[in-house]
């Protein structure tokens, strides 16, 4: 039975430059495909937090927060072409709470 390095190095072990040629390519091929596939492995754990909030529970505002708004303007709710920093602390309610 042959050892795993035995299996991962033997390109390295041909004697022909002709032999290494043919060998080399698929070879490394692999090694790129496997380092790839570690790369993104990696970039994608614990990257992204994702936290649901219960409908109609409040949520408070954190520090920094900057956002773009809606406000009521003639009956119409309009976006702000702008971003407004909100205090800390401020609390964020579902719309079916909000009296129009």
């Amino acid at each position: 039975m042959t050892s795993f390095w035995h299996n991962w190095f033997w390109p390295l072990r041909t004697s022909s430059v002709r032999e290494l040629n043919e060998v080399m390519w698929p070879w490394m091929l692999r090694q790129m495909l496997i380092g790839f596939v570690v790369l993104a492995l990696a970039s994608t754990i614990g990257c992204s937090r994702t936290v649901l909030v219960n409908p109609g529970s409040p949520i408070r505002v954190g520090p920094d927060a900057s956002v773009r708004v809606y406000t009521l303007i003639d009956g119409e709710w309009k976006l702000s072409p702008n971003r407004v920093t909100l205090p800390e602390g401020w609390y964020l309610v579902d719309p079916q709470y909000v009296h129009q």
